[in-house]
């Protein structure tokens, strides 16, 4: 409780199967007078899970549908880095997390530390929708050393790479290139937040997020 106490704002609890003590912690906190914080519990949905839920926080909880939420798990290379192994969570329906976070107009969105958070995650699944790409073929990947990609799409022996950029003129990192050698990609697209799509390097490119449907193809 100490920890989530002096929390503020959205705070995001996932695998809450894992510590089904927290539903009683999580009462007191939501019945705090003027309390400043949201909490979005993300978990298994168990009937042992919803029963535990529904009389700890009796009127104090609302389900919301997987479909708004979406998980992508780690992608694991033999190579000599340290990866990631956690999987990385991000909330689909942007409209239900600007009401979470309490942002009714686009002023506030854009003073919002949690924007960029809303647009990839926005991005993400309008990609992935284009793509056709299942569930079991998409993946994140990071390393402890910094790289990261925001999406790995694999599909029979060809890797696909997509990293997602709030800025309206992307550039090439070292990040990028090294998710290209170790994870050995196709290629790598940049989606953006600008109004072209045009090479960066070798099999690296920037498109826009408005032009995918032209852009990008379906696999």
């Amino acid at each position: 409780m100490m920890v989530l106490r002096d929390l503020e704002g959205l705070i995001i609890i996932d695998e809450v199967q894992r510590s089904p003590g927290l539903f009683e912690v999580l009462r007191v906190l939501v019945d705090r007078t003027g309390s400043p914080s949201r909490f979005l519990i993300l978990g298994s949905v168990s009937p042992e899970l919803l029963r535990q839920s529904s009389e700890t926080l009796a009127g104090r909880i609302a389900y919301v549908s997987t479909l708004i939420v979406k998980q992508l798990l780690p992608w694991h290379e033999n190579i000599s880095k340290r990866q990631v192994k956690a999987p990385k969570v991000y909330v689909k329906d942007s409209g239900l997390l600007h009401a979470l976070l309490n942002l009714p107009t686009m002023h506030d969105l854009e003073g919002h530390p949690k924007v960029g958070a809303s647009w990839e995650g926005f991005v993400l699944a309008e990609l992935i929708l284009r793509l056709g790409a299942h569930t079991h073929e998409c993946f994140f990947w990071a390393t402890h050393g910094g790289a990261e990609l925001d999406l790995l799409v694999v599909r029979g022996l060809k890797r696909y790479g997509f990293e997602i950029k709030r800025t309206r003129a992307p550039q090439v990192t070292p990040s990028m290139r090294q998710a290209l050698a170790d994870l050995k990609l196709k290629r790598l697209d940049v989606i953006h937040a600008g109004d072209d799509t045009f090479p960066m390097s070798k099999k690296i490119r920037a498109v826009a997020f408005s032009r995918i449907l032209e852009d990008i193809r379906p696999l």
